[in-house]
């Protein structure tokens, strides 16, 4: 993402993860589970329970529905039998997108993506229609005002030979990228200096942006909420280059 437009959807998702606190807490709970019953209750061997604890408390997940979390996901079989599936499509004006589905009910999944797209004037393709737009990267950003006395060749020095590959800076904050299998190096060397990042995570990143009138923005925006508000979605990747909201 660009930075203007980063840093807008950075603060939109806050504002939609306050209002929705519940949905939310009920999504990485469910990921949170899964991770459990697929890699164990350790996240130091278990990048992706790891990922979600990590998500949980970016979002003030209650540490209750954490630890009701992990003890459902070692119970095994128990309770609903998840499954994760990735959407590809095309939204509209040609926006990318790829929609990442926790789901226990793959034909009521499929039906709903399907309904938002075509609501929406996007279609759905086939698997690896998008994906060739996009790579997997570690990503960290880091408000400004939190640490306003935060420099770029700081930064530079404590997650470069954690295996950081850039940092792009502007006046908002910072993104540190890197690749996936460095992300808990660089993770913990901006830990150890007592940095909190706002996000920090492993996501798809476009290789290039579309951009977009105001008119069509809001239209995009559009279908990002309606599937961002599905049960079933827990993330959702795209290339569109989107305006700052304030």
């Amino acid at each position: 993402m660009s930075g203007h437009s980063k840093w807008a959807n950075i603060k939109h998702k806050k504002g939609k993860a306050d209002a929705l606190r519940g949905k939310i807490t009920t999504k990485i709970s469910n990921e949170i589970t899964l991770a459990v019953r697929m890699g164990g209750a350790d996240p130091t061997g278990n990048m992706k329970l790891k990922l979600a604890l990590t998500k949980a408390k970016a979002n003030n997940v209650p540490k209750d529905n954490i630890n009701r979390a992990i003890q459902k996901g070692l119970g095994g079989t128990d309770g609903a039998n998840w499954e994760e599936i990735t959407y590809e499509g095309y939204g509209p004006c040609g926006v990318a997108l790829m929609v990442n589905c926790l789901t226990d009910n793959r034909n009521r999944t499929a039906a709903d993506i399907r309904h938002n797209f075509s609501h929406h004037g996007g279609n759905l393709g086939a698997t690896g229609a998008v994906a060739w737009m996009f790579k997997r990267k570690g990503v960290f950003d880091i408000d400004k005002e939190k640490f306003p006395d935060l420099t770029e060749d700081d930064l530079m020095m404590m997650v470069l030979d954690a295996g950081a590959e850039d940092i792009k800076a502007d006046e908002a904050g910072f993104e540190v990228t890197c690749e996936p299998d460095a992300f808990e190096a660089v993770l913990n060397a901006l830990e150890s200096n007592k940095l909190e990042c706002e996000v920090a995570e492993i996501t798809m990143v476009p290789d290039n942006l579309t951009s977009l009138s105001p008119e069509d923005a809001v239209k995009v925006q559009k279908l990002l909420d309606d599937l961002e508000e599905s049960d079933d979605v827990q993330d959702v990747f795209h290339n569109a280059d989107l305006p700052d909201e304030e």
